[in-house]
């Protein structure tokens, strides 16, 4: 079986409170095409419902009062989610950034360490090097 690792994403909405993940799940809903034609469709029924099919005892006649109450509630309620959910999404962007940061400091301190064993490296390269030529100057020399 595999491992599964725990990425910080994961962690972090594993730690989300009820509230946090409903604010999610309605910035969602309200940002997507089904909800603007699930909108628009009851906003034609209450009309045609009110208009038309219960013409002479509509519970909302027009101009539609009661509906302007409703939709002036649910700009206030979504301004305030869409607020939640933007000030869930700054934070996620931030711990994202700090994140980042982190794993780009890590990164630096390995580079270095990489850096300093090759330049140990090409150090030793250089000693060898010189300890062959001198080695073929001295057998050279012997041989004379």
């Amino acid at each position: 079986m595999t491992e599964h690792k725990n990425t910080w994403h994961a962690e972090h909405k594993a730690g989300l409170s009820r509230g946090q993940r409903a604010a999610d799940v309605l910035r969602n809903g309200m940002g997507s095409w089904p909800f603007v034609g699930l909108f628009i469709l009851s906003m034609v029924v209450w009309a045609l419902v009110n208009s038309l099919a219960l013409a002479d005892r509509a519970w909302d006649p027009y101009p539609y009062i009661l509906l302007n109450l409703f939709l002036s509630m649910l700009a206030g309620l979504q301004g305030a989610i869409l607020l939640i959910a933007a000030k869930r999404q700054d934070a996620i962007a931030a711990a994202m950034a700090q994140h980042d940061y982190d794993t780009d400091l890590q990164a630096e301190d390995e580079i270095q360490k990489l850096t300093a064993i090759n330049n140990q490296q090409l150090e030793i390269l250089r000693e060898l090097r010189q300890l062959l030529s001198e080695r073929d100057r001295d057998g050279g020399a012997r041989a004379q």
